[in-house]
């Protein structure tokens, strides 16, 4: 191999598997490493906007904290009884037949059997919909993570008595999912909930921004106004004359649908009243005497968001308003926390399904470095994208960097992370991350990128390039050739580049 060269450079994509990982000292383990492994790619540098202070009044972190912990105690008790209940041994549980997740519905994955459900009420002195009412919280604030058949804490329950920041994060995690933790009554039109949850963030905007009671009618009347615009934008008329299409039975396709009709006959005020209610119940604001009020949680955590959004919104190329291709591109030069926070303000800006969709289409385009951008902005994105990266994991150009996160979002240590790669994918994975470094870095960061190979050698590793059958890789060995100094290594690189080209061996 070539010389250790101190590895510094700002382009972060992923961490690339290297035998060398297994090697390191246990007194070493978990140190910070300079490689490919963020987004923050060149050489340019945005100077950053002094962080504001949150609203006058606002408790300190450590207040906040505090409160969420109350609020979730309950929660806290459920995961801890998983743990301790549920598990045998440290690491993974494997629950029993009659105490593993039942199979549930979409939309409530993980949910406890009604042995477990029965057996954790009597453990923890509860009734049984109280029990799975904590279960639900857990799971949506992180404090469990149930995948398939195992259940096992998750890393914020691990963290939760010291750290202050991710009690915090667990309980936004919550509010996020307010319209699950109390679901919608089922007599109201699933077109018209999904409206009221698209609106509400504009009601919660307006009371953190009116810093105190806010009457129910004023908020009715902003709802009402939110609703008629989101319908208008979704009104598409086409242009120049059409012919009519029919139905199967002969009706016009244009007939009004008797669904959409009575979600038009809803009265708001029950909409509203509902998502008032579920989110009180996540302690985000209380009602009393006809007024709404932000708490001190749920006044935080909007001034935060709307932080996010501005932070986004004076960034040079307004990544706020582009679309998940050209904010990445915009982040490829910033370092990684800089580029998180871009991350989080975008994510805010949408919701999490559409965000997803619109990051895993830019990682299946031809940029490999967007590939890995993609990927570190579906980290911030957390739990929600776990369906869809599960969904990618068997395309060929997204499966090494789904894997990976996949291993990481299931608490993988980081140092043993790469485990989950084949020779083949890692060795494919080094082609790809080479890739972005030729297109968008420098030569020299090239030829270092070579010590995170997965081969010891070059020619082991030139061996496996040759048949990995990366689309890139003659460009990639072309590229590697020209910049590195020692000549008979470069010469033994164009001629894997000129074999793979014509197809030798």
């Amino acid at each position: 191999m070539t010389s250790r060269i101190p590895r510094d450079s700002r382009l972060h994509l992923v961490r690339t598997p290297s035998p060398r990982a297994e090697r390191r000292p246990d007194a070493e383990r978990g140190q910070a490493r300079g490689p490919l492994g963020g987004p923050g790619a060149v050489t340019q540098r945005r100077a950053r906007r002094p962080a504001p202070p949150p609203p006058e009044g606002t408790p300190a972190p450590a207040e906040l904290a505090r409160m969420a912990r109350a609020g979730l105690a309950d929660a806290v008790r459920a995961a801890r009884w998983a743990e301790n209940a549920l598990r045998p041994a440290p690491g993974t549980a494997r629950l029993s037949a009659a105490d593993r997740p039942a199979p549930a519905p979409a939309g409530t994955t993980g949910a406890l059997s009604d042995a477990a459900a029965e057996r954790a009420a009597a453990d923890l002195g509860v009734t049984v919909h109280q029990l799975r009412a904590d279960w639900d919280a857990a799971r949506l604030a992180g404090l469990v993570e149930v995948h398939g058949t195992a259940a096992r804490p998750g890393w914020r329950l691990r963290a939760w008595d010291r750290d202050d920041a991710a009690v915090l994060r667990g309980w936004v995690a919550l509010f996020d999912a307010w319209s699950l933790v109390h679901p919608a009554p089922a007599e109201l039109p699933p077109a018209t909930v999904a409206e009221t949850v698209e609106a509400v963030p504009q009601l919660l905007s307006f009371l953190q921004l009116s810093a105190g009671p806010v009457p129910v009618p004023q908020l009715l009347d902003l709802l009402d106004q939110r609703v008629r615009e989101l319908r208008t934008e979704r009104c598409e008329i086409p242009y120049g004359p059409q012919e009519e299409p029919r139905l199967a039975d002969g009706g016009p396709v244009g007939a009004p649908d008797p669904a959409d009709a009575h979600a038009d006959d809803v009265p708001l005020a029950d909409l509203l009243d509902w998502a008032l209610r579920a989110l009180a119940a996540v302690d985000a604001l209380t009602c009393a005497d006809g007024q709404a009020t932000l708490t001190p949680l749920g006044s935080w955590a909007v001034w935060v968001k709307l932080e996010q959004i501005c932070v986004a919104a004076q960034s040079p190329a307004g990544n706020i308003e582009q679309s998940a291709e050209d904010m990445l591109r915009g982040c490829a030069r910033l370092r990684p926390n800089a580029a998180r926070a871009e991350y989080r303000a975008w994510l805010a800006a949408r919701d999490a399904g559409s965000a997803v969709t619109e990051l895993l289409d830019a990682a299946r385009g031809e940029d490999a470095l967007l590939r890995g951008l993609a990927f570190e902005a579906l980290r911030v994105v957390g739990a929600p994208a776990e369906p869809d990266v599960r969904a990618v994991a068997d395309v060929a150009s997204l499966r090494p960097y789904a894997l990976l996160w996949l291993a990481e979002h299931e608490g993988t240590d980081p140092e043993d992370v790469h485990l989950v790669l084949t020779r083949e994918e890692s060795t494919w994975l080094w082609v790809d991350t080479a890739a972005a470094v030729a297109d968008h870095g420098e030569a020299e960061l090239l030829v270092r990128h070579l010590e995170s190979a997965p081969q010891p050698t070059v020619p082991a590793l030139l061996d496996e390039v040759r048949t990995v059958g990366h689309p890139r890789t003659v460009q990639v060995l072309v590229a590697l050739a020209a910049a590195h100094p020692d000549p008979a290594l470069a010469k033994a690189v164009r001629r894997a580049a000129f074999q793979v080209h014509t197809g030798g061996v």
